[in-house]
């Protein structure tokens, strides 16, 4: 049976306020052999009290220019409230900006934000913001996150109006995909907003605080992946419309009557709302949303978990990006009508005159010289325009040098196009049956496998990636890891050429050719070629037969936010 929960908990869940949480524990009883009297817990609730007073001082302490575990230094307070705040934060060791949450380690939650935050780490999807640190030092609980300088939220972008129907598609898209791994890992979001919801300058939209931002606030849901399905829904509706689905605005946007417990009419949808919204896309937002009477607007039935949205979302035609407008490369000869004179009459200069088409055409020659000299410019053009296309046909039917241009002495003559030259083999891509990611020296053998397959789809603008490190060298965690390639039988194969995001040092190495199936350990893999680059052919020096080849990454570059992590977009095998 589908979770669902009613429509006043869903908007309530993606409000500002905390649900639970907010106070502390009730202490536990005596549990030593001696009964407690009233003379021996003074003590111990006044050290209690003094504790906690030196906890919330050192919270309170906080300001611009003061330093966290040593490390991590504060710049600016973005958000304070609940018992925690937010700043943004500068890590003086790797010298990169950072986000970072700060509670005192005595808060009632600070346990639910670390055990969230390291999770959250454990993930690694580039879809979200990813979470770098989480630790408690001294009277202080801190977690530190990416910080995306060139990141706008959704909520900024629908100030200036609705997102047209390819960006909005990509985004519900791409956050349904990141829900969707989530919710595998066994996290969810619970308070999925416009606000964190962020579109980077390569125009991706990626997700902040996964489970963080729930655990911060005491956030918590009897269905957490249909919560987060039905803020999905939300933000498609909102995208659509620049309108919040609840009767109550929120994050700069008004509110629509409907989705309310005493409500007596339904939510209109989004093309309801809007003109010209996309029909798809208005149904969907509607099958998403916490709305009992969706199937009002639709005979599909509701979505209540990311996958159903994934595949709602491929079963609708792709939406494809708008054209651009074809600009004017020149401008047009106005007619004396359109200046305003008539013939014979004196010109009058135009406001707004148009484009100079180029230099003025010299007058005619007049008499019997100007025909004579017509014509012999017109013979001259035809004679070049054959002796071109004559000599066009020549190249493209691979006919041989000719006899008036005949070869140096000492040098062999030059071959037709597409000749095949003695000595010289030929070289053309080889088709790669699968590809799977390789983490052997990894705690969990693998990194990012659902994405492996995009290094062969042959579109530049989708790749697979490791997590982020510390550095260079894989944070002196580990060697290295990488893409295995099999090829569906042993092959010939003389070079790969691998095209990444950033410059990479990376070895290509080969499975024996006896192997029947993918190595399982580095050792069984020998090397071939290494090199660094952001497009790198590893070419083999002897001949190689394999079955199964290994793109062994040993460097990583630097993003532009600071971390390092490798991006590889496509990987093409030639024999």
């Amino acid at each position: 049976m589908a979770e669902r929960i009613t429509a006043a908990d869903a908007s309530k869940i993606s409000g500002e306020a905390a649900t639970s949480g907010d106070t502390a524990p009730s202490p536990e009883p005596e549990r030593s052999g001696r009964p407690a009297t009233a003379a021996g817990t003074a003590p111990q609730s006044a050290r209690k009290q003094r504790k906690r007073s030196d906890a919330e001082r050192s919270f309170t302490d906080l300001h611009s220019g003061h330093k966290l575990a040593k490390r991590y230094r504060l710049e600016e307070c973005i958000t304070r409230l609940d018992g925690f705040s937010s700043w943004r934060a500068v890590d003086e060791k790797l010298r990169r900006a950072v986000g970072v949450h700060v509670l005192p380690a005595d808060h009632p939650r600070s346990a639910a934000v670390l055990e969230a935050a390291r999770s959250t780490a454990l993930l690694a999807d580039a879809r979200f913001v990813q979470v770098l640190d989480a630790d408690r030092h001294g009277d202080l609980v801190h977690v530190i996150h990416e910080w995306l300088p060139d990141a706008i939220p959704l909520s900024t972008l629908l100030q200036t109006g609705a997102l047209e129907a390819h960006e909005t598609y990509e985004m519900i898209r791409q956050v349904s995909a990141g829900m969707a791994a989530a919710h595998r890992a066994g996290l969810a979001h619970l308070r999925l907003t416009p606000g964190t919801v962020l579109r980077t300058g390569a125009g991706l939209f990626r997700i902040r605080g996964l489970a963080v931002d729930a655990a911060l606030r005491g956030i918590t849901a009897a269905h957490p992946q249909r919560t987060d399905t039905a803020a999905a829904g939300a933000l498609l509706y909102a995208a659509l419309t620049q309108r919040w689905p609840y009767p109550d605005g929120a994050y700069g946007l008004r509110g629509v009557a409907g989705l309310d417990r005493n409500s007596r009419d339904s939510l209109a949808t989004p093309e309801q709302v809007r003109a010209g919204v996309h029909r798809g896309l208005s149904d969907l937002a509607m099958r998403a949303l916490v709305n009992d009477g969706a199937t009002a607007a639709s005979e599909k039935p509701p979505c209540v978990t990311a996958i159903d949205l994934i595949a709602a979302l491929d079963e609708m035609p792709r939406i494809r990006p708008p054209e651009t407008e074809t600009e004017l490369v020149g401008g047009y000869q106005p007619t004396t009508y359109q200046q305003g004179t008539y013939a014979g009459g004196p010109r009058v200069p135009a406001m707004h005159g148009p484009l100079p088409l180029g230099p003025a055409a010299p007058p005619a020659l007049p008499g019997r010289m100007g025909s004579a000299l017509k014509w012999g410019v017109s013979a001259l053009l035809i004679a070049a325009l054959g002796l071109g296309s004559w000599q066009i046909a020549d190249a493209l039917m691979g006919s041989d040098t000719p006899a008036s241009t005949p070869s140096p002495p000492g040098q062999p003559r030059p071959e037709a196009p597409g000749a095949e030259v003695p000595g010289q083999v030929g070289s053309g891509p080889l088709p790669v049956v699968s590809v799977r990611d390789f983490d052997p020296f990894g705690e969990t053998g693998s990194q990012n496998p659902d994405a492996a397959s995009y290094v062969i789809d042959g579109d530049p603008s989708t790749f697979w990636h490791t997590r982020n490190y510390f550095g260079p060298g894989f944070g002196n965690l580990k060697p290295g890891l990488g893409l295995i390639l099999d090829l569906g039988e042993p092959q010939q194969v003389s070079s790969v050429t691998v095209d990444a995001i950033g410059s990479h040092s990376m070895q290509l190495l080969a499975a024996d050719a006896s192997a029947t199936s993918a190595p399982t350990s580095f050792g069984e893999f020998s090397a071939v070629a290494e090199g660094a680059g952001a497009s790198v052919t590893l070419t083999a020096t002897d001949e190689v037969e394999s079955q199964y080849l290994l793109v062994w990454l040993t460097e990583l570059p630097r993003g532009d936010d600071g971390n390092y992590r490798g991006r590889i977009t496509n990987v093409t095998v030639s024999n």
